[in-house]
């Protein structure tokens, strides 16, 4: 006989009692009214009605349906049920996941919220917690359990949700003791005295989304031993001892969830000599497949491919080769498809690429040797004056060369970013001019994500930089002083308590103290006011109090710390601020020059404790934890739906329903104004800006006034031109949108998911 089933709408009587089995595996006879109960709950406060849901639970309630079936099948519902008229629906998905979280884990430890020194003392003995939570006495941790808040666990759409439970949560760990422990351990480090009112003050901006924690330090923070910096940049030198000292470092960072940044600049070209032998070197090719397979078999713990971007100067004798590693054609031999490529451009080369004039490529091995110019070590004048000399000897001292059209050169570089979206380009004069340690070296090139980079030094110093974000979909302007502060403080305690994962990353620390406090959900700020992207002078303002009060709590930091270890002889030290730049720049550009001017004092006088402090990363994934907008760039769409493992996910911003009009659709903004909008940003942000570029080639995109004309290869090399000259620090990805149905998938920066 067939079982008797029953819909949740059904209240026909039935003879035989229905049995559900619930998550411990016991049974329980089967009570609709707690499934309304929870229906009703998730869809309240919310535009969802809940009359829809329970008509669609599809799940027959037969006898023997697991409570895991009746919740599963209650998210696809919602999830079906969600659209851009009705885009709640996607907030009832993420409670609903919440709730199974919450039901799971009291099947699986016997409670829920309440009784957090018990997991701590769990988690330790079972070394999945580090034991420094335990400089806490258990009536600290008494007290810190009272802080926690349930009802924030209700906040996140089933994106957020998802992404939180799969990618950041232990087993049988609920969200809030993920944050709260993060936040213990952040201040773990302060005064015994102060411990628990910063690790309060870090709790509440971490579990309300006002800071979001970057995916190194939220995934790692609280296991023993875990790397929490984001980024690292190293470089190859000329030699086996360093090539391969790289390639281990490499996997060691890799192992621990970060990206990486290789320059091979200093690297022999193809045709070099080798032992005396002419015509003996591979190039730079087949170190990068090393790279390329040491990201593959170093897999970030078995979550995802390991994620290395390798830099190459403009100059380099194998620049057009390197262009081709990631395209179809050519030698399948000497191609790199899992690393990132990008280019390290020079502002002599731009110069041509406009004039139409001739570019030469050259080996540094032989330009060295031969006329004992180091050429990777240098950047604007400097590298100017060298050039010429270096060209003045091409067919003569020097016999291993390319000469060949910038512009042409150029055009090669975009149609590859078309076809591949990379390489990334670094515009290593304007990073270096905006460098406040040029005293003590120069930055090759930028980090994986593009928005990271300072001093590196082949085996003595790599970059590495620890990160997170404001949230400005949460925020109002005037909690920005004290949000810096927190943001600031935070990440100046993660250098106090990472563990480098090799020895010239802990030396960088130690000497720079590299921060990056970032931002994301700019387009939700703009669009709750009403703005857009063409609205610079409000975006000015709000960047420019970000980066005041971020600087200004570096220097607080100072007072109390003392300032980084290469202070001395900075561009601080002078007097400069952000990015270098004279006080007198903030007295023309700035809406209250006075507290500059003051701030340009104060740092003189008791330093600054960070070396870099602001950089804004793309944080694509951790932006859907967070519930707001990606990084600073407008939303691709207003509503569109992601491809996941288990299907399609509903992603909208999070103010759709009150500001649907006033969000800008990137995949229908003209590029220039993204660019504009960066080049504005970037004034006051000290480090980079992660700028992806989105080129719609349909018709009548951009063009209101001309409906048949499309987007031409012109108009995306002004673009870029433009974001050379605009003083933007970097490009990052350049995509296309090729057809009207086309949909943008989610790309996650693995490591800088922040």
């Amino acid at each position: 006989m067939m079982q008797p089933t029953l819909s949740i709408t059904d209240h026909t009587p039935h003879t035989t009692p229905i049995h559900v089995i619930k998550r411990n595996g016991t049974l329980a006879a089967l009570d609709v009214t707690k499934i309304r109960a929870v229906v009703e709950w998730a869809c309240s406060g919310t535009q969802a009605n809940p009359i829809p849901l329970e008509a669609g639970l599809t799940t027959r309630l037969r006898n023997g349906v697991t409570t895991r079936e009746i919740q599963e099948n209650l998210i696809n519902c919602s999830l079906e049920l969600c659209s851009p008229t009705e885009p709640d629906w996607r907030y009832v998905a993420g409670r609903l996941h919440m709730w199974s979280l919450w039901k799971d884990t009291l099947a699986g430890r016997g409670y829920q919220y309440g009784d957090y020194p018990q997991t701590v003392a769990r988690k330790v003995a079972a070394n999945e917690y580090d034991e420094r939570i335990l400089t806490y006495t258990p009536d600290e941790l008494e007290i810190a359990d009272s802080w926690i808040n349930p009802d924030w666990d209700t906040d996140y759409d089933y994106a957020g949700a998802t992404l939180l439970t799969k990618r950041y949560l232990l087993k049988d760990e609920l969200p809030q003791e993920a944050y709260l422990t993060c936040a213990l351990l952040l201040a773990s480090v302060e005064e015994p005295q102060n411990r628990l009112k910063w690790a309060k003050k870090f709790y509440e901006a971490i579990a309300q989304r006002k800071i979001s924690l970057a995916t190194p330090i939220l995934a790692n923070l609280r296991i023993p031993g875990g790397s929490l910096s984001s980024c690292f940049i190293t470089a190859m030198d000329d030699n086996l001892e360093s090539i391969y000292e790289t390639l281990t470092d490499t996997a060691r960072i890799s192992k621990n969830g970060g990206g990486v940044g290789v320059n091979v600049s200093r690297i022999r070209a193809t045709g070099s000599w080798v032992m005396g032998k002419s015509n003996a070197s591979g190039g730079v090719v087949p170190w990068i497949k090393l790279l390329n397979d040491t990201a593959i078999a170093v897999n970030q713990g078995g979550r995802r491919a390991g994620a290395v971007t390798v830099s190459l100067d403009i100059w380099h004798l194998d620049a057009l080769e390197f262009l081709e590693m990631q395209t179809e054609n050519g030698d399948q031999r000497r191609k790199a498809y899992d690393i990132f490529p990008q280019l390290v451009i020079a502002d002599e080369f731009m110069r041509r690429v406009i004039a139409k004039q001739d570019w030469t490529l050259v080996d540094p091995y032989e330009v060295k040797n031969k006329l004992g110019i180091d050429l990777p070590t240098l950047w604007g004048e400097e590298f100017e004056q060298a050039y010429k000399t270096i060209e003045a000897e091409v067919g003569r001292t020097l016999n291993l060369y390319n000469r060949i059209n910038a512009r042409e050169f150029f055009k090669t570089i975009m149609r590859t970013q078309v076809e591949t979206g990379m390489p990334y380009l670094a515009f290593k004069d304007t990073i270096n001019r905006a460098n406040p340690n040029s005293h003590q070296g120069y930055i090759p090139g930028v980090n994986l994500c593009c928005e990271s980079f300072s001093n590196v030094s082949p085996g003595i110093e790599a970059h590495c930089c620890n990160l997170n974000s404001l949230n400005f979909a949460t925020l109002e302007i005037e909690e920005l002083p004290d949000i810096c502060q927190t943001a600031v403080r935070m990440l100046d305690n993660t250098i106090e308590i990472t563990h480098p994962p090799f020895s010239a990353s802990k030396t960088h620390n130690q000497k720079y103290r590299t921060i990056g406090v970032g931002a994301m959900g700019l387009a939700d700020w703009l669009a709750k006011r009403q703005l857009s992207y063409e609205d610079l002078p409000q975006m000015s303002h709000l960047f420019e109090e970000m980066g005041y009060w971020c600087t200004h709590a570096s220097m607080e930091l100072a007072k109390e710390r003392g300032a980084y270890n290469s202070f001395a002889g900075s561009q601080w030290s002078k007097g400069n601020l952000i990015g270098a730049k004279p006080v007198d720049w903030f007295r023309e550009n700035s809406e209250q020059p006075q507290r500059w001017e003051q701030l340009s004092q104060d740092i003189q006088t008791y330093g600054i404790r960070n070396s870099h402090i602001t950089a804004i990363a793309p944080n694509t994934s951790s932006s859907l934890v967070q519930g707001c907008t990606a990084s600073i760039l407008p939303t691709y769409s207003r509503f569109f739906y992601d491809k996941w493992a288990k299907g399609s996910v509903p992603i909208a911003p999070p103010f759709i329903t009150n500001s649907f009009w006033y969000y800008q659709e990137n995949k229908h903004l003209e590029q220039k104004k993204v660019v504009a909008a960066v080049s504005t940003i970037q004034q006051w942000i000290d480090t980079g800006i992660s700028m992806e570029l989105l080129f719609n080639l349909n018709t009548g995109i951009y063009f209101q006034d001309e409906p048949e004309r499309t987007l031409k290869a012109k108009d995306i090399f002004e673009t870029l031109i433009m974001a050379w000259e605009q003083k933007c620090k970097a490009v990052y990805y350049v995509r296309t949108v090729q057809r009207d149905d086309f949909k943008e998938g989610l790309t996650d920066c693995s490591s800088c998911a922040n």
